[in-house]
């Protein structure tokens, strides 16, 4: 997900939604590009590539560095926050890890907690359809990036009016966060990493800024597009082989653990996103280092009976190679 310019919870709602909900191609559409998206994507692109090539010929490697430390922050304020506790509800979190992860997803500037949370669950009620805001079927670069550059389909506004989202604004810090968004985005996506580096080791505003600010934000949204197009288009399907969605190890290193999408998509409500838990799924440990000082509890998971039965009732038959490949491979 990422800011439109300009423009489950309920996981039971999500796996028994009514067949006839899921039509595909209801709408008959045009595409209509949104053209000062395509400009401002242009623009920070152009800021990301010069913001690389100052990592390699000017930047101090503390800025990397922090660069990088804020990539997982931003990282963790989608996956841990706007994704598995917010859009899911498969763990609670105390308020002060709730202040954190919204911070966090300020960050990341990839839109509020609400309307992120929103936009996915329609995605998981509708998946592939013309509801689906970034359908997987229109394509890879429409799924990762093309759905941000033009307007929502209208059955993605029609169907996600009927997503009860109320149980997210109910949180204080989700409606705080709603209200001063574009405040605290300026000043945790981009002050702060840009005179962080200045006052601490000396670098310059200028390095500062096109690597902190405009490189970290342009490759953490890749990242998140990812999830999007390549884990719902590559990889294996060992816990439903009827679905798009599926296991994506290279998503799974630099999403920190939001590639195993197959397993996602078929168990929606598991905490850690994954049947591995820790592995490769630097979320999942993040949330059991908070559930260890108390500021996470009630993490959901599938129990094992059933996680047998679905792979065997609907798997694709990979699920023994690709588990024992990834273990040995630790």
């Amino acid at each position: 997900m990422a800011p439109r310019i300009p423009e489950g919870t309920n996981n039971e709602r999500i796996e028994s939604i009514e067949p006839e909900l899921k039509d595909k191609n209801t709408v008959e559409y045009k595409v209509q590009i949104v053209w000062r998206n395509v400009v401002l994507f242009i623009a920070l692109h152009i800021a990301a590539l010069y913001g690389l090539k100052l990592i390699f010929t000017a930047a101090a490697w503390q800025t990397t560095f922090f660069a990088f430390l804020l990539y997982i922050c931003g990282g963790l304020g989608i996956t841990a926050g706007a994704h598995r506790l917010w859009s899911h509800r498969s763990y609670k979190a105390k308020w002060p890890l709730r202040v954190i992860l919204s911070i966090f997803n300020s960050l990341a500037f990839q839109n509020h907690i609400y309307e992120w949370s929103r936009d996915h669950r329609v995605h998981h009620t509708y998946s592939e359809t013309d509801a689906d805001p970034h359908n997987a079927t229109r394509g890879f670069f429409f799924a990762h990036m093309g759905w941000l550059l033009c307007r929502k389909h209208p059955e993605v506004i029609r169907k996600g009016a009927n997503i009860d989202c109320s149980d997210i604004l109910a949180d204080p810090i989700v409606r705080f966060q709603k209200k001063n968004y574009l405040k605290l985005v300026f000043i945790f996506c981009f002050l702060l990493p840009t005179i962080i580096p200045r006052i601490f080791w000396g670098e310059s505003l200028w390095n500062a800024y096109f690597i902190c600010a405009a490189f970290r934000y342009c490759f953490l949204l890749h990242v998140t597009w990812l999830i999007n197009s390549a884990a719902h288009l590559w990889g294996q399907h060992p816990y439903d082989k009827h679905i798009n969605p599926a296991e994506n190890l290279s998503v799974c290193l630099t999403a920190i653990g939001e590639g195993f999408h197959n397993y996602h998509h078929t168990f929606p409500y598991d905490y850690s996103a994954s049947e591995l838990g820790t592995r490769y799924n630097l979320t999942t440990v993040f949330i059991d280092a908070m559930a260890s000082i108390g500021w996470a509890y009630d993490r959901k998971r599938v129990s094992p009976s059933v996680l047998k039965q679905r792979i065997e009732r609907t798997g694709d038959g990979s699920h023994f190679s690709l588990h024992e490949a990834s273990k040995k491979s630790l």
